[in-house]
């Protein structure tokens, strides 16, 4: 059994990028996997202030708010699922706040298994390109972490669109053989 942190940066509830994550998570529960699923909407992330405190101060950060909660997750997890709506060819604002705030303790973050669910309004793969890229960006700073599958939920320009879409079967595919 594996611990799987699901972090969902859709500020939409109930979006495309959040029915993709939602569909990983089935799959990783029913194949018996211990599941944490943050929404990041949900939760009050600051930015990071590149003051360095945390690496002075045994990697806590001097910005209080929800990350603390979600950095001891992310720290016992075996997993990270990152799903992100691409807004300009990139991760959304709510994804990159989260990724940078990781800076107090990603050094702590070893040996994870990635997976970068993202959905966009664009029908090419290449639209996510750049989402992909940050989050590669975010996985090679983590010592031994290994990418282990990607969804391209292209071609979804309204909230449901990915309804019935083969890219959910994906995720959940996935998630079953965590």
């Amino acid at each position: 059994m594996k611990k799987v942190l699901i972090i969902s940066a859709s500020p939409r509830k109930n979006g495309n990028s959040d029915q993709l994550a939602r569909e990983f998570e089935k799959g990783a529960l029913e194949s018996g996997h211990e599941v944490n699923f943050i929404s990041l909407r949900e939760k009050k992330i600051g930015y990071c202030l590149a003051c360095n405190y945390c690496h002075a101060h045994g990697n806590v950060c001097a910005v209080k708010d929800d990350m603390a909660e979600i950095l001891a997750y992310m720290k016992e997890a075996d997993v990270y699922v990152l799903a992100s709506p691409v807004y300009y060819y990139n991760v959304c604002a709510q994804m990159k706040t989260f990724i940078d705030r990781t800076f107090a303790c990603f050094f702590e973050l070893k040996g994870k298994e990635l997976y970068y669910l993202a959905t966009c309004t664009d029908s090419g793969k290449s639209s996510v390109d750049g989402a992909v890229q940050a989050f590669e960006g975010f996985r090679v700073c983590l010592p031994d972490a290994a990418l282990k599958g990607v969804v391209y939920g292209t071609g979804n320009p309204n909230h449901g669109d990915i309804a019935g879409k083969p890219e959910l079967e994906e995720a959940y595919a996935m998630g079953k053989v965590v």
